[in-house]
This record gives structure tokens, sequence and C-alpha cells, in this order.
């Protein structure tokens, strides 16, 4: 296939024949937003719905890059395939993802059952909260059946992507310091499992101690799943196969519940009242121009006109 194919259907097509080159290129138009972006969501939602979301957050540096590739090795092992999506920060001078992640994953990177991806917010229409399912789904449709979202701070779109994950787990490292930070930045809320990463480390009982006393503080709508503390050494891989065996324990949970099929109708009813406000936005910004918008806004600055009043005047014009 040429490099310079720009078609969806024909790169959708391709994707789903396991041209990796094809799938960069849909994911690259995810990112970017635009018709291409929609294009690529119609074609992929009918094909989904057959994946399992796994996120990892936790703050910089807690060693999430190096835990996720010893869980993609666990993984392997057992011939599973994996996708891995890199929720990174805008490089302040491309605008493209930093790609850290794909550096340090790159033991894998030769490994035709393995795809990772770094993504950043680019041009897309509602950021990384839009791009990120749409991303998963892509993956989804074309036959990837584990997902793993990797984010790389805990600002609030970091966590509110992990949090969209079907099991999230939030790593931290030995120091008391850490537990209180997953508890100021809300991902105790989100917390399905919790990783004390760098377990060779002085403090592990400390952090597990924190923790616990926090799970006993919190009021967490888990129903009767508390969150576990799994202990791993990302570097070794030591206790990643603990952690994948409370993954499919908390999957199995979730499912039997119905607490699965209950987040998921969630999440999709969030992401369309999302797009509509997005698409909304951007009407709001084409219509906000011209005559008719600038004599309002030289009546708000006189103070003849007041800005609701103004804002009715202008809604008028999308019927809203």
């Amino acid at each position: 296939m040429s490099r310079r194919e720009r078609n969806p259907d024909t790169l959708f097509a391709a994707a789903l024949d396991g041209d990796r080159s094809a799938l960069a290129r849909l994911l690259s138009m995810i990112e970017q937003g635009g018709d291409d972006a929609r294009t690529v969501g119609r074609l992929s939602y009918p094909l989904g719905g057959h994946s399992y979301t796994v996120g990892l957050t936790g703050a910089p540096g807690a060693g999430k890059s190096t835990l996720t590739s010893s869980i993609i090795g666990h993984l392997r092992k057992m011939d599973l395939e994996v996708a891995v999506l890199a929720i990174d920060p805008s490089s302040p001078f491309t605008g493209g993802a930093i790609l850290g992640d794909r550096v340090r994953m790159q033991d894998h990177a030769t490994d035709r059952g393995v795809f990772i991806r770094s993504m950043a917010t680019r041009g897309h229409l509602g950021g990384l909260s839009l791009a990120a399912p749409e991303a998963i789904r892509l993956l989804d449709a074309i036959g990837r059946l584990w997902v793993l979202v990797e984010t790389v701070g805990v600002g609030q779109v970091e966590v509110e992507i992990a949090g969209k994950a079907d099991t999230t787990v939030v790593v931290v490292n030995p120091g008391w310091g850490d537990a209180v930070q997953a508890n100021k930045a809300g991902l105790m809320e989100i917390a399905d499992i919790f990783v004390i990463n760098k377990a060779d480390r002085k403090g592990v009982d400390e952090t597990r101690r924190d923790l616990e006393q926090m799970l006993d503080l919190s009021d967490l709508p888990h129903e009767a799943w508390r969150p576990p503390i799994i202990p791993t050494i990302g570097s070794t891989g030591e206790g990643v196969p603990a952690l994948w065996d409370v993954v499919t324990q908390h999957r199995e949970h979730i499912t039997a519940s119905g607490e699965l099929d209950r987040r998921r109708r969630f999440r999709l009813r969030e992401e369309l009242r999302e797009i509509v406000a997005r698409r909304l936005e951007q009407r709001a910004r084409e219509v906000c121009t011209g005559e008719r918008w600038d004599a309002l806004q030289d009546g708000v600055i006189a103070r003849s006109l007041d800005p609701w009043s103004a804002a009715d005047e202008m809604l008028k014009v999308v019927g809203a």
C-alpha cells in the first residue's frame, strides 16, 4: 500500500488484514480529528465490543512504562496479543506525543503480537478525552482483545482517561507521600487495583498501611470489590503474574455482577454527551464572527446590552 494513501475506508480494510502501517495512519487520523476521524469511528464502532481495557496511571516516575513492558512480556508468554496506548502530554515543539514510553518498551518493538502507540492531544476537537476511546475502539475492531492504556501523569485528563478503562490500576512507589498524592489526585476513586511498584525499596509496608487506611475511610462505589494492593518490581517482572491474576479476577467479578456492562453504558452515554458538547462548541466559534457579532460585543462593552441578552441573540442563529 502506498505511504500516501489517505482514504479511511481503504486503510481500515488494510488494517483489518493486519497492515500495521495502515493502523498507525488510522490512529493519526483519530488524533487529528475532523471528517476522517469521524469516518474511522463509524467504521470501527460496529465491529467493537470485544476487547478488555486495562488503564495504568500514577505519578510521574512511578515506573509505569517499565511495569507495562513487563505486563506485555507476561501476556506474550501466554500467547495473548496486546495493544498499548501511551497517553503522553503534547510536545511543546511539535504538538505530537513524547516518545519516551515507546523507547522504554522497545524490547517488544519487533513482536507482531504487540502494537504500541503514543498518543497526544494534537488538534482533536475535545482532545484526548474523545480521541482515546475512539483509538481503543479501532484497536478493538481490528481484533486486539487486550488494550493497555498508560497515562504519563495524574492531571485531570490523565485520571479521566485511566478511569474510563474496564479495570484501572493505580501505581505508586514506596513512601508515604505517594499514597497521599494518590488520594489528592483523585486516584482513590478510580482505582480497582493498587500497585506498589519498585517494591525492592524501603517503605513498602508503610505505603500498604497508608493505602489500606485510606480505603477504610473512603466511600468507594466498588460494591463487594475492595481494591487489592499488589507489590511489583517492574524492572524484573516480579509480582507481575500476581498482578495479572488480580486483573482477571476483577474482570470476572464485574462481569458476573453486571458492573462491566453498567460501566460501559455509562461511558458511552458520557462520550455521546461530550461529542455533542464539543460539536456545539465548534459551532459557537463559527457563529461568533461577523458584523452582527461585532455589534453585540460593542453593545456589551458600552453597557447598552447585557452579556446574556447578547448571547441569546447569537444563539438564535443556531436555533438554541
